[in-house]
Formats: C-alpha cells, sequence, structure tokens
C-alpha cells in the first residue's frame, strides 16, 4: 500500500496500516472511534452513578469473603494497570490474593516490581510457572499459523489460572486490570481468541508437535459456567474510577518504588519483541496507535501528543540484534527458520476453526446486560 492510499482518522490516530477493515465517516472519523462512544456509555459510569456502584460492588466483595482468608483476586504481572489495580484494591480495603502466570518471559524488571510492590502492599502471592515445552510448542503453533495474535495463548492460560485459583479457595471476584478507558480500541484481526479455546486448540493440532497436557485452558461451556453457575464475577475495578494512566504511574513510583519498563505490556521480553518487531515489520502492525487512540478518546492526551509518540522508534534503539538472539535461543530457531516465519503469507483467526459466531453472540447479550445495568465490569 502506498502512503498515498492510506486511510487516516481525523480523530484519533488509527489508519489503515495493516488494518483493512477501518471505515471513516462524511468527517473523517473512523469506526474506531463510533464505537468507543457507544460503548463508553455503558462501560464508563460517572459521578454520582460510579461512587454508588463502586460501594455497592466493594460490599458484595467483602460479604462474600467473610470468614475466608481472601475476598478476591488479582492477576499480577507487573505492569501498571494490573499494580495499579493491587494498589486499588487494598485501598478499597480488600483481602487480595495475587496471582502470577510465569510464562517463561519475564522480564526482570517486571520480577522486581511484583516482589517490591506485593510485600509492600502486604499481598500474598501465588505464581504458576508453565510446563516451557508445552507452552513453547503453542506459541511456536501461533508464529507458524501467521495470524497476529500470537500473546493470545498467555492471555488464555492467565484467565484459566485465575478461574482455577479462584475456585480452589472459593472466591467469587477476579479483580481485573483491563480498563475500557485506556483499552477501549481493538480491531477484531488484531487480537482474537482470549477465551476460545476451540480456535487455540485447532492452531496447535495443525503446528503444533506436543501434548498440551498440563497447559491451563477453559471451553467456552466452562467459562459460561464458571460466570453463571458458580457465580465467579469478573470486575474491571478500574472502570470504576476515573483512571489516569499517567496519574497511576505517578503514584505507583513514588508510593511503591515501581519501576516503568518503556512500553506498554513491555514488563515481557516476548511481548515487548512480538509488539515492537513481529507485528510491524510481518503485519505493518503498531499496537501503540490503540493505546494512544484510546488516550485520545478518553481525553488523557491530544492528537498531536500521540503523533510525537508514534514518531519515536517502535523498539529500544540498539537492542535488537541482542533480543533477536534471545528469542531464537528461547525458541531454538535458526535465524532461517525465524525469516521463514516473518516471510509467510500473513493470515488471521478466520482462517482456522473458532467459535468466532457464538463469542459474538455472548459479547451482545453481556452488552445487552450492561445496558440494563443487569451486568457491568
Amino acid at each position: 500500500m502506498s502512503k498515498e492510499e492510506i486511510i487516516s482518522c481525523s480523530q484519533c490516530v488509527m489508519d489503515s496500516v495493516g488494518n483493512p477493515e477501518i471505515v471513516l465517516d462524511e468527517h473523517g472519523v473512523c469506526n474506531y472511534c463510533h464505537e468507543y462512544r457507544t460503548k463508553e456509555k455503558v462501560r464508563i459510569l460517572k459521578s454520582p452513578e460510579r461512587e454508588e456502584a463502586l460501594e455497592a460492588v466493594v460490599e458484595k466483595i467483602k460479604a462474600s469473603g467473610k470468614g475466608k482468608k481472601y475476598d478476591c483476586l488479582i492477576g499480577v504481572s507487573g505492569g501498571v494497570d494490573s499494580t495499579y489495580t493491587a494498589y486499588y484494591v487494598k485501598k478499597l480495603g480488600l483481602r487480595p490474593l495475587a496471582v502470577h502466570f510465569d510464562n517463561g518471559w519475564n522480564s526482570e524488571l517486571a520480577v522486581h516490581n511484583i516482589q517490591k510492590v506485593l510485600e509492600t502492599l502486604d499481598i500474598d502471592l501465588y505464581t504458576y510457572v508453565v510446563n516451557w515445552n508445552e507452552f513453547k510448542d503453542l506459541q511456536l503453533s501461533f508464529l507458524k499459523a501467521s495470524t497476529p495474535d500470537g500473546e493470545i495463548p498467555t492471555d488464555h492460560a492467565i484467565l484459566a489460572t485465575l478461574y482455577r485459583v479462584a475456585g480452589q479457595h472459593g472466591i467469587k471476584y477476579i479483580m481485573s486490570g483491563n480498563n475500557f478507558k485506556t483499552e477501549g480500541v481493538m480491531p477484531r484481526l488484531w487480537a482474537y481468541g482470549h477465551i476460545d479455546w476451540k480456535y487455540i486448540k485447532g492452531v496447535h493440532k495443525k503446528f503444533g508437535t506436543k501434548k498440551l497436557k498440563t497447559f491451563p485452558h477453559f471451553t467456552l461451556f466452562k467459562f459460561l459456567r464458571y460466570t453463571l453457575v458458580n457465580r465467579v464475577r469478573l470486575v474491571s475495578i478500574l472502570n470504576y474510577m476515573n483512571y489516569d494512566k499517567d496519574e497511576a504511574m505517578r503514584v505507583l513510583i513514588d508510593e511503591l518504588e515501581w519501576q516503568y519498563y518503556g512500553g506498554k505490556h513491555y514488563e515481557s521480553n516476548y511481548t515487548k519483541y512480538y509488539q515492537g518487531i513481529i507485528l510491524p515489520e510481518k503485519f505493518k502492525i503498531d499496537k501503540r496507535k490503540l493505546h494512544l487512540s484510546a488516550l485520545i478518546l478518553c481525553g488523557q492526551m491530544t492528537k498531536e501528543e500521540a503523533l510525537e509518540e508514534l514518531a519515536k522508534p517502535k523498539y529500544p534503539v540498539g537492542k535488537r540484534e541482542e533480543d533477536t538472539e534471545y528469542v531464537m535461543k528461547k525458541f531454538g530457531l535458526e535465524a532461517s527458520e525465524l525469516q521463514e516465519i516473518m516471510e509467510d503469507e500473513p493470515k488471521t483467526f478466520l482462517d482456522y476453526p473458532s467459535n468466532y459466531g457464538l463469542h459474538v453472540k455472548l459479547r451482545s447479550f453481556l452488552n445487552y446486560l450492561r445496558s440494563k445495568k443487569v451486568y457491568y465490569n
């Protein structure tokens, strides 16, 4: 695609590079901006409704935890959102158990952040260490599948681990660091399958070589059982406050001695390489556009400031060769094999078996419940 053919939104920084589904209205505003504005009406509460909803959910969590050591779970990665969630949950007077999914790619800084923050906040930690040989095989399967959602195995396993631990401790509430305000922009072709085991299993069946005997997972049926029968609720607690990313980072640095790692989700060495090298070079996808566009739409950044961020290097200067060697060694890949992966024709989840149709209906149902204030997270 030539530069002249690039379609760009007049409001955010989303464009058509690596993103064929973008559509502009007569004012040059993209479909992602319109989707954000529609969803924020039910995902982002305003005062005083927000404070009332927060008070109500905190009371329910405390009541559910009476007589138990913990009243909720939090997933921790060492990043901004999950760390601030830990801070905020404790500030609300809750008694969380922190859960960390160790997929073998933690940066030293992420490990330091987790240990330092949880020690300061006096939060117990449970760490699940994945079977590396199985997980490596699954990650390589996604690389060979040539889809841009190579982080789906980690995202799915984190959820599966959280639900499993919740069941073991009789905990009914999982506090998520996901938040609509700063993460509410996402093209469907860029990342799909967080709760779709059929898709993950299908990719692995085609490209994998090892059995996934211990990999944490759940089917769509099991997910519905967790949520509808066992009544385990996933609460995006940051949606219950006026969450400001910069302010959150300031609090973490000043009060918890947390250290920034240089980019969204860069607490993971694989995520840093995947988002900084593989996505932009193979798929022409720059995920910074998602996060910056969301910040523009929620009023935490101007478009000019976002464009200045996008003008900066996608990857830490001078680290590419070293990190490429690290990734190849970790996966057991030769340079020629990595090159072949990078040159394979890009595909999407639509090229593989999945429960996509069912998930669309499920999301529509949950959005309906949110609009009726029956379900909110």
